[in-house]
């Protein structure tokens, strides 16, 4: 399991999402609230965020605990940004570590994360990915579970459709396939969709903004929970809620 966070609206301090709050993802790391497999996201860090006037994100991982990365600190204490996706990372038995195999993926303007786990990973996820392109295949960061529901995603994008479209498909794919939780985060700066499948996930409006996260990172009153088999898709100051 991981945790995630994606936020799309007005230029907010990366920190007041992701480090400054009593609950924030630095914390998630080594005491989550609501995970409900695995006790700490130690595997893994990662942070995407957007820029005035730049479409393509920028990113920064790591391969250790996000608390003792400096660099990590110190964006999330200067940089200012309209939309970002960040994750920390439990990595699953059977899956490799490093750099490549911590969230999020990107292409082009897209930013991507996953939070759950394929049961039966290799095995299962030859079935799921056997009609994409072996290119894209090789491609992948990592071969990892997420790594391929990323291709996967990927695949349904460059078809045309929208994010939220894309990621329901993927999910009924693979719970059709393989099962498992496949809780899943996409923006491009500007929009969020996100799936609850087998793990928790809420959001909340902010003033001039929307985030979206695994779980709540303080106690205030207006954090929504998402049902389970739902999606949820931002744009603007609009928020849908619907079954997958």
């Amino acid at each position: 399991m991981c945790r995630h966070l994606a936020y799309v609206g007005a230029e907010i301090r990366i920190g007041e999402l992701v480090s400054d709050p009593p609950f924030a993802l630095t914390r998630q790391a080594w005491a989550p609230r609501r995970q409900t497999h695995g006790t700490m996201n130690v595997d893994g860090f990662g942070l995407g965020w957007y820029s005035t006037g730049d479409p393509a994100p920028a990113r920064h991982r790591g391969e250790g605990p996000v608390w003792g990365d400096e660099t990590f600190a110190d964006l999330a204490r200067t940089v200012r940004t309209g939309g970002l996706l960040a994750a920390v990372r439990s990595s699953t038995e059977g899956m490799v570590s490093g750099r490549g195999a911590a969230a999020p993926f990107r292409s082009g303007p897209w930013l991507f994360s996953h939070n759950g786990a394929l049961p039966g990973w290799p095995e299962s996820g030859a079935e799921l990915v056997k009609e994409l392109d072996p290119a894209r295949l090789l491609r992948l960061d990592a071969p990892t579970d997420a790594a391929a529901l990323w291709a996967l995603t990927l695949d349904q994008l460059d078809a045309g459709r929208p994010p939220g479209e894309a990621l329901a498909q993927v999910v009924r794919r693979t719970l059709e396939i393989t099962g498992g939780r496949v809780n899943l985060l996409l923006t491009d700066g500007r929009r969020i969709a996100g799936t609850t499948a087998g793990a928790s996930l809420c959001y909340r409006e902010l003033p001039g903004g929307v985030v979206v996260a695994s779980e709540a990172y303080d106690d205030a009153e207006n954090w929504h929970d998402l049902p389970d088999d739902h999606l949820i898709t931002v744009e603007g100051d609009e928020v849908v809620v619907q079954k997958l």
